[in-house]
């Protein structure tokens, strides 16, 4: 059995053993109250070539249907139903942007909702798309743009090219109300930082005051920074504009170590330690090997020639290896270590657990 010594370490930083590099505000952090809302709606596509829903299986579809036309002046009889292959039932979502205007316009996901085969060529009829309230934000309407497709025989045989039942009309969506915000309706301002960090929230804080003077941010905790804003809103934009701008040396990452014991992925933070430590790696390689062999009866016996079932069993020992982790070892020295023993994914994340378990890993040990 080969075994290979190759495995995915991803680094956490861009260079080891390399200084921090300065942040911009808007990178780590963003605004208390500025943030994007989702919105989601039923509609039916329309105009598909034979590959919409099965109207008997989904009686959702018929119903729908039946309802716009009836807004439409047209009225279906009750005991009525079509029987369509051109029409799917979709769910129709999308992402309010801060700030977004009534007029403006916004991409649009529309994924089919029933068993239509494709939504290839179809046309989104007028969808409202409503938010967590209940309010309707957007109207949704247009041609989609469908990147997959699906091709079927008579004998049942298909081939699919990614997803042909989801697509996306690019503009399809017109604002139609505008979401509340908080950014100039409080006497402060806060900033939230993505990644917890008292020490970056305290760099943030002395960042800003070293610019626009003591007292203006305050942290509050490992996350929010606190701001002295003006009181007229249109000054609080440019104010954010400077503030955005500023640099920030983020604290480092804290020692991690995650295991993906799916894909065999191990990420290594560059401030993974290892204390003193002596780790042997080897396994047992077994063959079984079965074959027969004819058994003939010895002359004038009057025996009858027969199949013997043999099996062999081989055990060998693979070399071991051996290596020592002197006392501050850094991410670099334990790759070449890891290296140089030739040990797999597998035997990485149990050499991991093991410098874990014998208190020589200085770092959070995080299987996924």
């Amino acid at each position: 059995m080969m075994r290979t010594a190759k495995f995915l370490v991803l680094f956490a930083g861009l260079v080891l053993n390399a200084a921090a590099q300065a942040e911009r505000v808007k990178d780590i952090a963003t605004v208390a109250g500025v943030r994007s809302n989702q919105l989601v709606g039923f509609g039916l596509v329309v105009g598909l070539a034979g590959t919409g829903d099965q109207t008997s299986q989904t009686p959702f579809t018929i119903q729908a249907l039946k309802n716009m036309l009836a807004q439409l002046g047209v009225l279906v009889p009750a005991n009525v139903n079509p029987q369509l292959r051109n029409v799917a039932a979709v769910m129709v979502q999308t992402e309010l942007p801060p700030f977004a205007k009534p007029g403006q316009t916004i991409d649009v996901t529309v994924s089919s909702n029933g068993n239509a085969q494709s939504l290839r060529g179809g046309t989104l009829l007028m969808t409202p798309l409503r938010g967590a309230d209940g309010n309707v934000y957007a109207m949704a309407q247009g041609n989609l743009a469908v990147g997959g497709f699906g091709i079927a025989g008579d004998d049942g045989s298909s081939v699919t090219v990614n997803i042909p039942t989801t697509g996306r009309i690019p503009g399809g969506a017109t604002v139609e109300r505008t979401v509340p915000t908080s950014l100039g309706s409080s006497d402060g301002l806060i900033l939230n930082l993505y990644t917890p960090d008292f020490t970056t929230s305290h760099r943030l804080a002395e960042s800003i005051n070293n610019s626009l003077g003591p007292g203006v941010a305050q942290p509050i905790d490992a996350i929010s920074v606190h701001l002295r804003a003006p009181a007229d809103f249109n000054q609080r934009v440019g104010y954010l504009s400077h503030i955005e701008n500023l640099e920030v040396e983020p604290a480092e990452a804290p020692a991690r170590v995650i295991v993906n014991s799916r894909t065999g992925t191990v990420v290594i933070g560059s401030q993974v330690r290892v204390r003193p430590a002596a780790v042997a790696h080897g396994s047992l390689l077994v063959n079984i090997s079965e074959f027969d062999l004819v058994s003939q009866p010895g002359p004038f016996s009057e025996g009858q020639t027969a199949i013997v079932e043999r099996s062999e069993i081989d055990v060998e020992q693979e070399e071991s290896s051996m290596f020592l982790f002197g006392p501050g070892v850094t991410l670099n020295e334990i790759v070449e270590a890891v290296n140089q023993v030739g040990a797999a994914p597998g035997d990485l994340v149990a050499i991991l657990e093991a410098l874990k378990e014998a208190g020589a890993l200085s770092a959070q040990l995080i299987v996924i």
